[in-house]
């Protein structure tokens, strides 16, 4: 697949998940719809990790942190949500 490709690819995912998330944080302010929503975010930074930033072939190391950094604040954000109810 050409580059040019991917990218529009990976700009449609993102504006679909972009639109999901939207929907999803209209639909209510429950626990269950934040996870909805930090999904849609975390599949966001993956696209933005390996669509545009091509970080499919870097090293183990840098991708693992590019892609365990939304990771961690999406865990902290539903902890924070957990113990704030």
């Amino acid at each position: 697949m050409s580059a040019s490709r991917t990218l529009i690819l990976c700009w449609l995912g993102l504006a679909l998940l972009s639109v999901a998330s939207v929907q999803l944080g209209n639909a209510g302010a429950t626990l269950l719809m934040a996870s909805a929503v930090l999904l849609a975010v975390l599949g966001k930074a993956w696209l933005i990790t390996d669509g545009f930033m091509e970080m499919r072939h870097a090293p183990r190391l840098w991708r693992g942190l590019l892609l365990a950094w939304p990771l961690a604040m999406a865990a902290g954000v539903l902890l924070a949500l957990q113990f704030s109810s």
